[in-house]
């Protein structure tokens, strides 16, 4: 079955775009960083985790609800899920991880995120393109010659290897975590920047589809939208849970300002209602409703099925996301 995903890339590259174009992928490769509580605890214990088999049964029900148009997954999952054509007759794309780099290592009582993060790869991409044909590859920048560097030289290999086969890859580019002697105002203009460097030099067969990147803001985003349309798609990761209207307040922002691609995961996954905020998501981006009046329908839908919400109507209203 033709996959929405390259219907909606080449509108966008043709310059035919429309708001019903707008890419969204839910991003279920959490256990690629973080452990056993990635997929979330008990309700009835919640000093207990959920079994893995709840994160499989999600990716399974959204994909076959086909409101997304990419599954992120870890390459166990990937394969567990290809090997069962769960794709096959959908319209939704499969992709992994090819990179667990150390900024995404969230064990419990570790320290990674004090440093610098260093360039990790799991995944096999010999083994990987037997089940898919899409993954991401992450990049954090952090002022440091060496590192910086270091990473790049890595990220030049897996550009070797990939083109080595017909698999295609999508560029996600973290804020730096950690203090890099750059103003925090300033970190948006010097991620951009470090996104056009690192991309300047590639041919068309070495670039990404798309970016994954944060909201930086509004100028920030329309900045980066706006320097070479025709060649670089830009695309929003989903970062904290927050509020449900951060969720809709970003995907409404960000496609605002110039992005085609949302990429959730904590706010989807996080989420009472998964399939629900995801179908809200897209009646916000094609403009069919307001972020507001989302917030409203979803608590009422929330009442409808007897889930109790996590949050008060008049909190879940609230933005709390500074860059929103």
């Amino acid at each position: 079955m033709e996959k929405s995903l390259l219907k909606k890339i080449n509108k966008v590259k043709n310059n035919k775009y429309t708001s019903k174009d707008f890419i969204i992928a839910d991003a279920k490769d959490g256990d690629m960083g973080g452990g056993i509580y990635v997929v979330g605890k008990k309700k009835e214990n919640p000093g207990m985790p959920r079994p893995f088999t709840d994160y499989i049964n999600e990716m399974r029900e959204i994909t076959k609800s086909n409101l997304v148009d990419i599954m992120l997954m870890s390459v166990s999952s990937a394969e567990q899920l290809v090997k069962e054509n769960l794709f096959k007759e959908s319209e939704v794309t499969p992709a992994v991880r090819f990179n667990d780099a150390t900024d995404i290592w969230s064990q419990r009582f570790s320290s990674y995120g004090n440093y610098k993060p260093k360039n990790f790869r799991t995944p096999n991409i010999n083994l990987i393109k037997d089940y898919v044909n899409l993954g991401l590859f992450s990049i954090t920048f952090t002022n440091s010659l060496e590192n910086d560097i270091k990473f790049l030289n890595e990220f030049n290999k897996f550009i070797f290897d990939i083109t080595q086969t017909n698999m295609s890859y999508f560029l996600e580019v973290f804020n730096p975590k950690i203090d890099i002697g750059i103003d925090q105002n300033n970190i948006p203009s010097y991620v951009n920047d470090s996104i056009v460097k690192c991309l300047a030099g590639l041919t068309e067969k070495e670039r990404p589809l798309f970016l994954k990147m944060p909201f930086n803001g509004p100028k920030a985003m329309e900045e980066i939208c706006n320097y070479n349309p025709d060649k670089l798609i830009v695309g929003i990761l989903g970062g904290a849970k927050g509020t449900t209207r951060d969720t809709f307040e970003l995907i409404s922002q960000g496609e605002k300002y110039g992005a085609r691609v949302a990429l959730f995961g904590r706010k989807i996954h996080f989420s009472e209602a998964p399939l629900k905020t995801i179908e809200l998501m897209r009646r916000v981006v094609e403009k069919d409703i307001t972020t507001v009046d989302a917030v409203k329908y979803y608590h009422s839908y929330l009442k409808e099925k007897s889930i109790i919400p996590f949050k008060s109507i008049n909190d879940d209203m609230l933005i709390t996301e500074t860059m929103l």
